[in-house]
């Protein structure tokens, strides 16, 4: 009887043995993306702006490297020459600089950019430098190719790899400036992957001198991601590990897509000015410390 009485209750219209479904929770919306930067576990990079190359920032990159003896690798194919001399005037400022062991590596072919022999004098190198040109003739020539491979090696050796105008660009994960047509497209498909010794990171150049200050604010909109960071000429950033320093004549730009403490505001766009000297936590996206200049450029 029991058994019955359930049986007729559950078959009574309306009625429903299962508890009615719960409300689905708010929708929260996901959190903002942000720049993850991290920079090389060994060695460092010197990543210079274009310009004059001055003594402090070559006396940084040579002390790092363990001296002007040193075995150092440039590779200018940035430049759009065919073939480059021993005596190419892009030496100067090294041999200048009293650096006695130098060698010119260059090809367009990425056959041979991916070969033992053409990566040979890289495997001994304790620095590397590539100077200005066009950022997609390196991006053609040497990504992925064993190349980068060996210069990503002379990193992990506690080696310093370097690079100015085009030659900075290129050393970050995001390529601006990339495009074969012109130098003023700042993001350009097919030329946006450098070679990512700083990740998380778009590496602008000629800042101030070439009155470029604002132009990162476009790519940190489209891509919250990227931290951007503009150098002005004859001025660097000395990146060990997690950290920066700047050093040179000028200035650098933080260009980040979240809202910054301290950031101008210029013509809508924000970002904040660093000067020689002063120090950015590329964890904490943040200044080390107080500003000992104006921030003004």
């Amino acid at each position: 009887m029991k058994a019955l009485v359930v049986i007729t209750i559950l078959s009574l219209p309306g009625f429903s043995a299962l508890p009615a479904p719960l409300p689905a929770p708010p929708a929260f919306p996901a959190p903002p993306a942000q720049p993850i930067v991290k920079g090389p576990e060994h060695g460092a990079l010197v990543i210079v702006g274009g310009g004059r190359v001055g003594p402090e920032i070559l006396t940084r990159f040579f002390d790092l490297a363990g001296g002007r003896d040193v075995p150092l690798v440039v590779i200018p194919t940035a430049n759009d020459a065919e073939t480059f001399r021993d005596d190419w005037s892009g030496l100067k400022l090294f041999k200048d600089f009293g650096v006695t062991n130098i060698t010119l590596l260059h090809t367009k072919d990425r056959k041979v950019a991916d070969s033992e022999d053409f990566v040979r004098p890289i495997t001994t190198a304790r620095a590397v430098w590539f100077p200005g040109g066009r950022q997609w003739r390196l991006v053609d020539a040497y990504l992925h190719t064993r190349t980068q491979l060996e210069v990503e090696r002379v990193l992990e050796r506690g080696g310093v790899v370097g690079g100015s105008s085009a030659g900075a660009s290129i050393l970050a994960s995001y390529i601006v400036r990339g495009a074969r047509e012109n130098n003023e497209i700042m993001m350009a498909p097919g030329y946006e992957e450098g070679f990512g010794l700083i990740k998380g990171v778009a590496i602008d150049q000629h800042m101030l001198t070439r009155n470029r200050q604002d132009d990162l604010e476009e790519v940190v909109a489209r891509h919250p991601e990227i931290l951007g960071i503009g150098l002005d000429e004859s001025t660097a950033i000395v990146v060990r590990g997690q950290q920066f320093e700047v050093t040179g004549a000028s200035k650098v730009a933080i260009h980040d897509g979240r809202e910054v403490k301290g950031a101008q505001e210029r013509h809508g766009k924000k970002y904040f000015f660093m000067g020689p000297g002063e120090r950015y936590d590329l964890t904490k996206l943040e200044r080390v410390g107080r500003p000992n200049r104006s921030e003004q450029p």
